[in-house]
């Protein structure tokens, strides 16, 4: 007997396995036909499946083979049939009243979509499904109503919220769409970050501007119905840093500040911030000068303070031509500044800006050796400074044997460069030391030398380094095979190393020198480039332009064709106030060098001037 319920058991789980494989196998044929679009045949294979298990994809697939095979009856009978056994799935109303609709039977259809909609309970799930079987079904309309019935029953402001936003939003409707968001806000202040998110995606995947002027109407109005209402307000802040409308940004900022004084002055670091990432400096320095003005007291002052004066430096560092007097003034508050706050892993950064004002800030071959000693010192501070991370004492160490290298300490520099090469040779820091190095042998007129290091960093895992490396890699292999004796190469080099350190008029004499000496040369374009950078150091905008409009047109196929472009695009729109011109300069560098390194700065140029331009 025991051996007999044990063939027995064996038996039934043989035949159990073989027709769950039989199953699995004529689905796999069924899916196949579906695909292929040969729906005859994949119904002959899923009819007997569905009959067999009544499972609801192969119900859904079954009735998706009738449609396409022109069988209404047959998909009605279908559906008919599942309605009596599973009355509660209401999308099985929509499925029916589709049906219908196909047929032209349109007064059918409403009554098996409204009869859907009042069979609503106090289920969600119930009520989710029939909305995206209405919005499947292209019914936007209905399944708006589902939600809100729903809504209704469930007695719940709170919930479909983005649903119905959504919903709203594909149908045009954004005055609903905002109060939804808004609504939400109001009973559920702890969803900002959600509806934030969703508006973002909203203002970025249209051109429609209704959904900003709804959002930017719908704010105002919440702010006069609620002007003690600090969400609002910070809605409004966050909505104007999305239109890069910082003025405005920056005027509701010092409005919270007003009003909520123990917090506000967070929005106003805030919009001086990202004011400042974007560049736009004079809204960033008035955001950071009206903190500033609350006293040291103020929690934020020491973060203010800092970051007005990063936003003076950058400033100064964008112009290509320096104003002695704003540099002075500068210098005078970095200076007082460092007494105040003192020197620390958290004023690091002001006092390598400080030491690069003191070196290299009045652009010319004047820096006496005092200001460079004071520059060097402050360096030299950081790097012994305890706490400071290890990485930046790479880069001020790097930044110290620039110093060096400027002021005609080139062994120093080399080993300071050395020093973190070794230090940090897996690393992009490393990888730049190498490069600094390897430029400096160029100084030095050691070219082969220069060139073996820069080959090795062209596989660099830093774009921007590998870059800089085969720039000057080809410099030197293309005039290393034209002129056997280097002379050429050897002047660039000099009037190179004098531009670095600001001696402009003795660089000028040596590119000139090569124009002279060599009728036709390789490095004609590189000289064009170099003239119209000592050009624009020393102010004289109009023939910088004109230097680099040569560059760009007649080397259209060389590798600075697209820097000279790049610099002719920022020169006229900050110098020469024509951002006509350089819109059309950042548009060529989309245009015919779509792999450059400036194409994303180009492209986010290009569009900023796009809209503002007729």
């Amino acid at each position: 007997m025991m051996r007999l319920a044990v063939a027995t058991l064996f038996c039934c789980l043989l035949a159990a396995t073989l027709s769950s494989s039989a199953q699995e196998t004529t689905e796999q044929m069924a899916s196949y036909y579906y695909n292929n679009h040969e729906f005859d045949k994949a119904i002959e294979l899923y009819e007997p499946l569905y009959n067999r298990t009544q499972n609801s994809f192969y119900y859904q697939m079954l009735y998706n083979c009738y449609l396409e095979t022109g069988q209404p009856k047959e998909a009605e009978r279908l559906v008919e049939k599942r309605i009596k056994r599973y009355p509660r799935d209401l999308f099985l109303y929509v499925d029916l009243g589709t049906i219908y609709h196909k047929n032209g039977e349109r007064k059918k259809a409403e009554r098996q979509f409204s009869s859907a909609i009042s069979k609503l309970g106090r289920d969600s799930k119930q009520a989710n499904d029939l909305a995206v079987a209405f919005e499947n079904a292209g019914r936007n309309d209905l399944a708006i109503q589902t939600y809100l019935k729903s809504r209704d029953n469930l007695n719940s402001r709170l919930i479909y919220v983005m649903e119905l936003a959504t919903l709203y939003k594909k149908n045009g409707d954004y005055d609903k769409m905002m109060s939804e968001y808004f609504d939400l806000l109001d009973n559920a202040p702890g969803n900002t970050a959600s509806v934030q998110i969703a508006l973002q995606r909203a203002l970025s995947e249209t051109s429609d501007d209704r959904i900003a002027d709804g959002l930017r109407k719908t704010l105002i109005s919440r702010i006069r119905q609620h002007p003690d209402n600090q969400q609002y307000l910070d809605m409004m802040i966050w909505f104007s840093l999305q239109q890069k409308d910082f003025e405005f940004a920056l005027t509701q900022a010092k409005a919270v500040d007003a009003r909520f004084p123990d917090q506000g002055g967070l929005q106003v670091l805030r919009v001086a911030q990202i004011a400042a990432n974007n560049e736009a400096f004079d809204v960033a320095s008035q955001a950071y000068a009206h903190l500033v003005a609350k006293g040291s007291e103020s929690p934020l002052y020491f973060d203010s303070r800092i970051g007005l004066l990063n936003v003076k430096y950058a400033q100064i560092n964008q112009s290509h031509a320096v104003d002695n007097k704003m540099l002075d003034n500068l210098e005078r508050e970095y200076e007082s500044t460092i007494n105040e706050l003192g020197k620390s892993p958290k004023t690091v950064q002001l006092m390598r800006n400080y030491a690069h004002l003191l070196a290299y800030g009045n652009g010319n071959a004047n820096t006496d050796n005092a200001r460079l000693q004071k520059a060097a010192d402050l360096l030299y501070d950081i790097i012994e400074m305890p706490r400071v991370p290890q990485n930046t004492i790479y880069e001020v160490k790097l930044e110290l044997g620039d110093l060096l290298l400027f002021s005609g300490e080139t062994w120093d520099a080399s080993l300071l460069y050395g020093q973190v090469e070794k230090a940090a040779k897996n690393d992009v820091i490393g990888a730049m030391a190498k490069f600094k190095n390897a430029k400096l042998s160029y100084y030095n007129n050691d070219f082969s030398w220069a060139k073996s290091q820069l080959d090795v960093l062209r596989a660099s895992t830093s774009k921007l380094i590998a870059n800089d490396a085969m720039e000057l890699s080809l410099l030197i292999s293309d005039n290393m095979e034209e002129d056997s004796t280097y002379d050429m190469l050897e002047l660039y080099a000099a009037a190179d190393l004098m531009f670095y350190r600001g001696q402009l008029d003795s660089a000028l004499v040596l590119l000139d020198a090569i124009t002279i000496r060599a009728l036709s040369h390789p490095l004609f374009d590189e000289v064009l480039m170099q003239k119209a950078k000592i050009r624009m150091k020393q102010g004289r905008y109009n023939e910088a332009d004109s230097l680099l409009q040569f560059v760009a047109e007649h080397y259209a196929d060389d590798i600075l064709a697209d820097d000279a472009l790049f610099l002719r695009a920022e020169l006229n729109e900050q110098q020469l106030n024509n951002p006509a011109r350089a819109r059309e300069c950042y548009e060529r560098i989309l245009l015919d060098y779509p792999v450059s390194l400036y194409a994303d700065r180009a492209r986010k140029r290009y569009n900023a001037l796009k809209s503002t331009l007729p």
